[in-house]
């Protein structure tokens, strides 16, 4: 299933953060380095009655009207696809009226780069496995959902600049945590390991643990409610993913960190479209110097500590039951 969500509720939902997240490791909860001297120096330009600059007004224009460099699937649009069950990257938060919004730190830098290239932003929510199909079809611009940089993936998008440092995590619940301390231990055939389909977790499952009994799942909602059931004992899971679902259900358990060359997070871009990769980068650039990023990661992650929902929402846009 898939659906289309315009940047009205996302914006709405971001600017009902307040405060910000602590007590995890740098690496882990800040925002991708970045060499500030790369983005250069903008030009001066005077503001225009809208609130913009007349240089990004032009460029805006250009872009809407598909007249100029940067093309987008729609124009005056850029599509990003997502897969909502991935807090606090992209997930629902449930406001005081009990509806879902759109949020996360993902879709808060989505809205910032549209912002900043002039365009619409427009989300379509499918599995985590539709955002690589969507990007293969060229059928969005962008795919915004946790992605590493996997050299596997390249043959079907480009990868943006990072924007984000994280991390993977081995996972249980407290009551198995003294009988899973190593790959060793969960790397037996009565052992059920659980990732989500197509991600990179699977393939750290399919390395770390080739002889235990694999579970390929389609969101993390369904692994998370596995291990908490007991029909599941262990799950590779992005380590900040991991330590928020591990605030709304205590009794899971953080085994160990799980080695990854490719760690951090970035955009996948259409691929051929070297102008909108630039441009991308550009903005990600923009976002990491202005402070931008670092406040996103701390709204997100302050919405995801409280009503959440992660999945997709039914036919009539509310939260399925």
């Amino acid at each position: 299933m898939k659906k289309k969500i315009f940047a009205l509720g996302l914006a709405a939902c971001v600017a009902a953060s307040l405060a910000a997240c602590g007590g995890s490791k740098p690496a882990e909860t800040t925002a991708a380095a970045t060499d500030t001297t790369a983005a250069g120096t903008e030009a001066e330009a005077s503001t225009t009655a809208e609130g913009k600059t007349e240089a990004e007004s032009t460029e805006g224009e250009k872009a809407a009207a598909g007249t100029g460099e940067l093309q987008t699937v729609t124009a005056g649009k850029l599509t990003v696809a997502t897969s909502p069950d991935f807090a606090p990257y992209e997930f629902y938060a449930i406001g005081e009226d009990g509806n879902p919004s759109l949020a996360g730190f993902d879709m808060a830098l989505a809205q910032y780069i549209a912002d900043d290239l002039g365009l619409e932003l427009e989300v379509v929510t499918v599995d985590f496995d539709g955002v690589l199909s969507e990007l293969q079809t060229k059928s969005v611009d962008l795919g915004m959902a946790g992605l590493s940089p996997d050299p596997k993936r390249e043959s079907i998008m480009a990868f943006s600049d990072l924007y984000y440092m994280g991390g993977q995590s081995l996972v249980t619940v407290k009551d198995k945590a003294d009988l899973y301390k190593s790959f060793e231990d969960i790397n037996k055939p009565e052992v059920s390991v659980g990732a989500q389909i197509g991600s990179i977790q699977m393939d750290l499952a399919t390395m770390n643990s080739p002889v235990a009994d694999i579970v390929a799942l389609p969101k993390v909602t369904d692994i998370i409610a596995e291990l908490l059931a007991g029909k599941m004992d262990a799950a590779y899971i992005e380590t900040d993913v991991a330590k928020s679902y591990q605030k709304n259900y205590p009794e899971l358990e953080i085994i160990m960190e799980v080695p990854y060359d490719q760690e951090g997070s970035s955009i996948g871009v259409c691929k051929g479209n070297d102008a909108l990769l630039a441009a991308v980068n550009g903005s990600i650039a923009k976002a990491l110097e202005d402070g931008s990023m670092e406040r996103f990661i701390a709204e997100a992650n302050e919405l995801a500590s409280g009503e959440k929902y992660e999945g997709l929402l039914d036919e009539s846009g509310q939260v399925q039951q």
